[in-house]
């Protein structure tokens, strides 16, 4: 027989788990290019192929440099989840498998947001994602994610 303690958890954990999943709120990412790029918008079919390693160049054809947030990080976990609908373990295997037969390099790895930003203001090539929050006049937001 359950003692009252344990009917008590059996009802109250379930409860505690509804209201954080509710409440927990997902980072709002935008995806931004140096200020100078000429793009100035990108569908998301566009921002998948680039970070998935379809693509090497943007639609106009100039180079693209692709920026990852640190590795085990929410945000990167969060910005992929967003995109592709996988956590950061699969989009890792994933790279493994593409690593291993040679076809594409993963995203270049940044240690935290404000480097991003920095490599992304230093390079018109690149391109990388962050939280809208952290928007800096030394970028252009070229796709914003639906809020669904």
């Amino acid at each position: 027989m359950m003692s009252y303690r344990n009917s008590l958890l059996y009802v109250l954990l379930p409860l505690c788990l509804l209201l954080v999943s509710v409440n927990a709120k997902s980072t709002e990412f935008v995806v931004v290019v140096n200020k100078n790029n000429t793009i100035n918008a990108l569908s998301k079919r566009e921002v998948i192929d680039i970070y998935m390693g379809r693509y090497l160049t943007f639609p106009d054809g100039e180079t693209s440099k692709p920026l990852d947030l640190p590795a085990q990080s929410a945000l990167k976990n969060d910005f992929y989840l967003q995109l592709v609908n996988k956590n950061e373990q699969k989009i890792n295997a994933y790279w493994a498998r593409l690593l291993f037969s040679g076809r594409a390099k993963p995203p270049s790895p940044s240690t935290s947001v404000e480097d991003a930003l920095n490599k992304i203001a230093a390079s018109q090539f690149a391109i990388g994602y962050i939280p809208q929050s952290q928007v800096t006049d030394a970028v252009k937001v070229v796709y914003t994610f639906d809020k669904n």
